[in-house]
């Protein structure tokens, strides 16, 4: 009789210790819930800037007897460049120690004015040169202020939205 009380005893004991070791998940399960719904509720607000680049190919030589020009922006550690294929049209130094993007612009302009029906420019860039000097000289090329006489800014004129990207030669 004492032997079948002690086994019964004993498991009980075993029965009770597994039940100490069972994982609670619910509170888990709650933590998770309420992430999935916070991160479902703040991706609404994200946005994402992506801009369309085109990369050159060799199939997109133009054909033999027409006259393209070539506008190429070139980012140097000195300052700016525009030039067409191998010829250097303007020359643009930085002013004090930043790159002069309302000079670029203005040139761009004159550019677009002589070459209405152009769309694609190519943006050429030096190492080490910092990222956000090429966003800004891609803003240059793809759009600029367009300014009245008294100097206010009266909209925007869409220059080279087609731009191709590179390593300067």
């Amino acid at each position: 009789m004492a032997r079948r009380l002690h086994y019964k005893r004993r498991k009980q004991e075993s029965i009770d210790t597994d039940i100490m070791h069972v994982l609670n998940l619910t509170p888990m399960i709650d933590v998770l819930t309420v992430l999935v719904i916070f991160l479902l509720v703040t991706a609404v607000f994200l946005s994402i800037t992506i801009i369309e680049l085109s990369i050159p190919t060799s199939a997109a030589v133009p054909a033999a007897g027409k006259a393209d020009i070539a506008i190429e922006v070139i980012i140097r550690k000195t300052g700016l460049q525009i030039s067409s294929g191998s010829r250097v049209a303007a020359t643009i130094p930085k002013k004090d120690g930043k790159y002069d993007i309302e000079t670029l612009s203005r040139l761009l302009v004159r550019l677009k004015e002589q070459y209405p029906g152009k769309q694609e420019a190519t943006v050429l860039m030096e190492p080490a040169i910092e990222y956000d000097h090429l966003i800004q000289v891609m803003d240059a090329v793809r759009v600029a202020d367009v300014r009245s006489e008294e100097g206010r800014e009266v909209g925007k004129m869409t220059l080279f939205p087609n731009i191709s990207i590179g390593d300067a030669p």
